[in-house]
């Protein structure tokens, strides 16, 4: 067994034959890593460890597929609603197939359940507003704003840590939250217009944010449920809610081709559910400071594909608020992770 090292404390195992371990060593070697200690057990070499960063790409992959989706799902979005598909009816359909499919596929099971249900329930309302206030922003606002405002959710979910579950709020947070906020207004602030005229797709952008917070906070509250049960009740609260809205909205079942039903049918099955998964796949096998990072490519991509399939594109003023809200955040969650580790 070997012991490596580059100083910052995290170990991955590598396993070689014992013909290439000495190629194995000396590529390590070429990235920084440094030998510390060698033992050979006598049937073969059982393992390589390393401390140094984790070098498998899977959880990198995972996630910018998952920011990719979700900074170019604005596209089939809009082609869904022109083919007749609303957004609520859209989230209806997209939902209950990627719920179909996750619980046909691994059913969890209903145990520890009961015990929660009011925290469940809260969970499912703010998972559905989640992602129904999201894409009906997605559908008549600027992407690119619409997913900027949006990113306010990590501000949210350190202070809604903070009062519910007593995480400690330190200066740096303080500090934070006031250049997350600042980064809002630069973007909000129109010359000559007051705040009382905050267009509503900026309010649904930034209210779906905070019920994303509050979906965090939430599955953290609710440690002891597996990951698949939060997962289908939000997914649950999704369908209720935007079957709740086309109730009150009075809308008719839409009358749209075949094509238009496979379409939103495979965006739940193939896109969300995929989606979904990925995040939680990457998220769970690297430090949250560097998922945080990885996932604002999300809003880069929003961007690009919105000046490219729609010709939409942001002020500097814009810009320069939005970059104000993605530094805010990443520095709260890592703050946020420092906090964890104490």
């Amino acid at each position: 067994m070997a012991w490596l090292t580059d100083g910052e404390g995290d170990v991955v195992q590598l396993r070689r034959r014992p013909n290439t371990f000495l190629e194995c060593l000396q590529s390590l070697e070429g990235v920084g890593l440094q030998l510390v200690e060698i033992r050979i057990q006598p049937d073969s070499l059982r393992a390589v460890e390393v401390k140094g960063a984790n070098y498998t790409m899977r959880p990198v992959l995972s996630l910018l597929f998952a920011a990719t989706f979700w900074g170019i799902v604005w596209y089939p979005l809009r082609r869904l609603e022109e083919a007749g598909l609303t957004g609520p009816w859209q989230m209806v359909v997209s939902y209950s197939a990627a719920f179909a499919t996750l619980a046909l596929l691994s059913w969890p099971g209903l145990r520890g359940m009961s015990a929660h249900k009011g925290k469940l329930l809260l969970m499912a309302l703010a998972a559905g507003w989640t992602n129904l206030g999201f894409v009906l922003a997605m559908l008549e606002g600027t992407v690119a704003r619409v997913l900027i405002l949006f990113y306010l959710s990590p501000l949210w979910t350190v202070l809604l840590g903070h009062f519910f579950l007593r995480e400690p709020l330190t200066r740096l947070t303080v500090i934070t939250l006031c250049m997350g906020l600042a980064g809002a207004l630069l973007m909000l602030w129109e010359p000559g217009v007051s705040f009382a005229a905050i267009g509503w797709r900026d309010l649904m952008a930034v209210t779906a944010g905070f019920a994303f917070a509050v979906t965090n906070v939430l599955t953290r509250a609710l440690a002891e449920l597996g990951t698949r049960q939060k997962t289908l009740v939000s997914w649950a609260g999704v369908v209720l809610l935007s079957l709740a809205v086309v109730l009150f909205q009075g809308q008719p079942l839409p009358q749209v081709s075949w094509q238009a039903w496979a379409g939103s049918i495979g965006l739940g099955m193939l896109g969300f559910l995929s989606a979904t998964l990925a995040v939680i796949y990457g998220v769970s096998r690297m430090p949250v400071q560097r998922s945080a990072v990885i996932l604002l490519v999300e809003i880069l991509v929003g961007a690009l594909s919105a000046w490219w399939l729609a010709g939409e594109s942001l002020s500097l003023r814009e810009w320069l608020g939005g970059g104000m809200i993605m530094l805010a955040g990443v520095i709260a969650i890592s703050e946020e992770q420092v906090s964890e580790q104490h």
